[in-house]
């Protein structure tokens, strides 16, 4: 498992202050060769990631060594989304039209699961999940049956329950998230959080009572968006301050360029300030900010590879070549996860 110290130059252009510990990827081995789709790390140590195939992965020991987590039944699913709250519990989201959506869950680090929601509503599409705390928590699928599907649970998830339409935003026509990286819905406590709603909008939807009601912060954005185009991923490091990328996801997403693909919020997400995007083409599918090290460090997933910045998005490095679409951090660490079982650790 290799280990690169960055080159000076990138310890310029991130601003990181002198004497601060310089930032070091390492590659590590997942034991998988299918496509890596989300990530959630619980702290610098504890890490779970799921993906394609049913696979989920759990690392206790910052990732020197993951292990694969079965779920029964599961082989055939995508794991698009992964919440983690320990060592022993997680939730996972596999994501797809109809049945294939479900949400299982565990207690004892992966030994055994439980299916906590199976979807039945043939058009709906689960894209995402977070949880506020460990009994709060939302799942959001692209609209269905004309309205905006935003899942709930207040025990845990041993039950879940569809919001009513006077607790949603009524949807755009054929608006949903993009089911990349399990950041099209994000929390940053006990109360707040934001979901990316995206093609052919590219709106963002606020909560602030741990997602019993959602209205529309952001009805008009600067990302890039139509139909096949949209906010990809957010991150907050508080109630105010977040960050999104946004993308095309067509048969292009490996040449995408679009400008308007990064921008930063100041006042919980109602308004955004167009940055930079990284250097090389990709669709930009993952966001974290790293706000342990300073409030401007974030890194970026992207079918181009790992980016990092120390400013808040003006400029970005490059830190790993390849093709990324899930990227989490906690504390100075962060993860990337992406195709063919790749998985990236950074720490600062």
């Amino acid at each position: 498992m290799p280990v690169r110290p960055t080159a000076a130059a990138l310890i310029l252009s991130l601003g990181i202050r002198a004497g601060a510990q310089q930032p070091h990827v390492t590659i590590q081995q997942s034991g998988v060769a299918t496509l890596l789709q989300s990530v959630s790390a619980a702290d610098e140590r504890t890490a779970w990631a799921g993906g394609a195939a049913g696979v989920v992965l759990r690392t206790l020991d910052g990732g020197d060594h993951w292990q694969r987590r079965v779920i029964a039944g599961a082989e055939r699913l995508e794991f698009r989304g992964i919440h983690a709250r320990s060592g022993s519990e997680a939730w996972a989201l596999s994501a797809g039209p109809g049945d294939q959506s479900r949400i299982y869950h565990t207690t004892d680090g992966g030994a055994s699961w439980t299916q906590q929601f199976l979807n039945t509503d043939s058009t709906a599409f689960y894209d995402c999940l977070t949880f506020f705390d460990a009994k709060h928590g939302i799942a959001y699928s692209d609209a269905s049956q004309d309205r905006t599907v935003i899942l709930r649970t207040d025990n845990g998830g041993a039950t879940w329950g569809l919001l009513p339409q006077t607790a949603v935003p009524a949807p755009l026509k054929g608006e949903g998230g993009f089911a990349s990286s399990n950041s099209c819905a994000i929390s940053v406590d006990s109360r707040h959080g934001w979901i990316a709603a995206s093609e052919p909008g590219a709106r963002v939807f606020g909560t602030d009572d741990a997602g019993k009601t959602w209205k529309v912060v952001a009805g008009s954005t600067p990302f890039v968006h139509d139909s096949m185009a949209g906010i990809t991923a957010l991150s907050f490091r508080d109630t105010r301050h977040g960050i999104g990328v946004a993308a095309r996801v067509d048969r292009a997403m490996a040449r995408d360029t679009s400008p308007a693909a990064v921008a930063t919020t100041d006042d919980g997400g109602a308004t955004w300030t167009l940055r930079h995007r990284p250097p090389r083409p990709g669709s930009l599918s993952g966001v974290a900010l790293v706000p342990a090290v300073n409030a401007g460090t974030a890194v970026i997933a992207s079918y181009g590879g790992l980016f990092v910045t120390g400013d808040g998005g003006n400029t970005w490095t490059a830190a790993e070549a390849g093709g990324y679409w899930a990227v989490r951090a906690a504390g100075r660490r962060a993860w990337g996860v992406g195709t063919n079982g790749r998985i990236a650790r950074i720490d600062f």
